[in-house]
Formats: C-alpha cells, sequence, structure tokens
C-alpha cells in the first residue's frame, strides 16, 4: 500500500493532537477517552469495594489473593468522532503548472491520511465521506491501525470527477454526523454547495473545520502569453493573455476568498487555507497546534 504520509511529516505529526472546541459532558472532553470511571473496555484501576458496586465488576482472582473485594474500573470511550469529509469534485483534479504530476487532490488525499495518523496515536475514532457527484462514499467510524488501513484503501481509489455532492443526496450524511463529533472538510471550496455544508453543519450544532485547499497557479497566476483556461467541472473556457489577466484574477480571486473567511467566521466555522507547495501538515499545525489549542479548552 501507498504510504500518503512522508516520512519527514509523519515524524512532525506526532507532537500533534486532535482537540475540539466543546466539552462532551460526563463523556470527557474532546475527542478523548472519559475520565469518568465505570464499566467500560479499557481497564483504569482497581477500588474497594462499596455497597451497590454490581458483583461482575468485582476481581475475584485478586479477591482470592488478598481476601479483599476490588472493583475493576474501566474509562469509557467517548462517543466523539472525526469525520474527514473530503470533496472528490474534478476541480480537486487541477495539476498545478509548476509541479507536473502534482494535484490538488494528492494534497487532499495526504491530509485525510494524516488526521486518520492523528486519531490513531491518540485512540479517537474516525471516519470518511467522500463528497462526489454519484454520491456518497463512507468509511464508518472506526478506531485504531486496521481502521486506518480500511480508510487508506478508500482514499486510493478515489478520483475526482463531476460536481459536488448535491443536497439531495446528502441524507446518509445528516444521519450519520452525530451532535458531538468532530468534522473536518477537506476542498477547494469553489463549489457553493461545499461552502453551504460547512455552515449548515455548524448551525446544526457541529463543530466544523474547513482545509481549504490551494495551488500555486491559483496564489501566485504565473501565467504568461495566450491560455486557453477551462472549468474542469463545467466545461467553461476562457481564451485570454495570462499577463493581461493577472491583476484581475488577483484582485477578484482574493475577494471572493476574503468573502468565504468572512462567512466561515460568521458561522462559527473554524478555516484555515493551505496551498500546495507547502509542508503537508502545515494546515494540521495551524488547527491543532500547542498555542491553537488555547482556543478549544
Amino acid at each position: 500500500m501507498i504510504d500518503l504520509v512522508p516520512p519527514d511529516v509523519r515524524s512532525r505529526l506526532k507532537g500533534l493532537r486532535i482537540v475540539t472546541r466543546r466539552a462532551v459532558g460526563a463523556h470527557g472532553l474532546g475527542l478523548h477517552r472519559s475520565h469518568a470511571r465505570g464499566a467500560g473496555l479499557e481497564f483504569a484501576q482497581y477500588r474497594a469495594y462499596e455497597p451497590g458496586d454490581e458483583l461482575r465488576q468485582i476481581d475475584w482472582k485478586l479477591y482470592a489473593r488478598s481476601d479483599k473485594f476490588f472493583v475493576r474500573e474501566a474509562e469509557r470511550e467517548s462517543p466523539v468522532a472525526v469525520w474527514v469529509l473530503l470533496d472528490t469534485s474534478a476541480s480537486m483534479g487541477h495539476v498545478d503548472e509548476t509541479r507536473p504530476g502534482q494535484t490538488r487532490f494528492a494534497a487532499a488525499r495526504g491530509l485525510a491520511a494524516c488526521l486518520a495518523e492523528l486519531a490513531v496515536q491518540q485512540g479517537d475514532r474516525f471516519g470518511l465521506m467522500a463528497l462526489g457527484e454519484e454520491g456518497l462514499r463512507l468509511v464508518p467510524p472506526g478506531s485504531g491501525p486496521r481502521q486506518r488501513d480500511r480508510l487508506l484503501i478508500e482514499l486510493m481509489a478515489l478520483r475526482p470527477s463531476g460536481g459536488f455532492l448535491p443536497a439531495d443526496r446528502m441524507g446518509p450524511l445528516w444521519e450519520r454526523i452525530g451532535p458531538r463529533d468532530l468534522v473536518v472538510l477537506i476542498s477547494d471550496c469553489f463549489e457553493e454547495a461545499a461552502a453551504d455544508l460547512a455552515t449548515k453543519l455548524a448551525a446544526a450544532g457541529r463543530e466544523v473545520l474547513v482545509i481549504e485547499l490551494l495551488t500555486p497557479d491559483e496564489r501566485d497566476f504565473p501565467f504568461a502569453g495566450g491560455h486557453r483556461f477551462r472549468d474542469p467541472e463545467t466545461g467553461h473556457e476562457l481564451l485570454g493573455d495570462g499577463a493581461a489577466l493577472r491583476a484581475e484574477f488577483l484582485e477578484r480571486f482574493g475577494a471572493a476568498r476574503a468573502a468565504l473567511r468572512a462567512r466561515f467566521a460568521a458561522a462559527g466555522v473554524r478555516h484555515v487555507d493551505h496551498v500546495t507547495d507547502l509542508p503537508l501538515d502545515l494546515p494540521l499545525r495551524r488547527l491543532f497546534a500547542a498555542h491553537a489549542a488555547a482556543e478549544y479548552s
């Protein structure tokens, strides 16, 4: 299986933790196991038996050695899951002119794989939803290395094409994402439907993070001479001189991105952008590094 996380990026991920903005009540804080004790899956500690404790919680082997009753306690796992929502529309397949063979979608897959690595590191549940015109492809939430491998296999099978997931096919998304779950949308945000989904999820009480992917072409518009610019989703084309179009493009593109940032901020959606020639872990460090984590406590 191809490793989507470069070794240098993997080493830097070890210093990061996924942290949510909100506490989850009796189930603990963020995406980590609850500190509330009780019957659960992972052993936490022994304590002396107290009236009312269930007999099945008594460790009878320990009683045989000590002649005292002790109850095994375990940490209950948080119901919170990390959902990676991946835009698979055709514009995500854009190939940067300055880096032949490097696509926006390759960076998107790498970021999804990095999020899976972070979740595995801290024992969190995570799942994947691929959002394309043909429908929603799903990896249900789970935890551990096997879950990571399932997600990686799905990522490798995905190809960008068509448009964004139509609103009338989003039913399973709303059924699956719980009110305490953390949603990370990875998209170029070129389609209104992507921004709509992020803001609607936030309005419904979900915590939503957006990683907006840009290419160096879009940041710098380095084109010179005559060019044919084509929208991969609509097929619309524009013929023009790159140098003559540069100033207008950068002004209009910058204004559109500023409006998008303002829209996300007003909706309570945390947003970072990422240009694909920068280190893959940079947007995750901006979201989850120690100095940013304070905003989530």
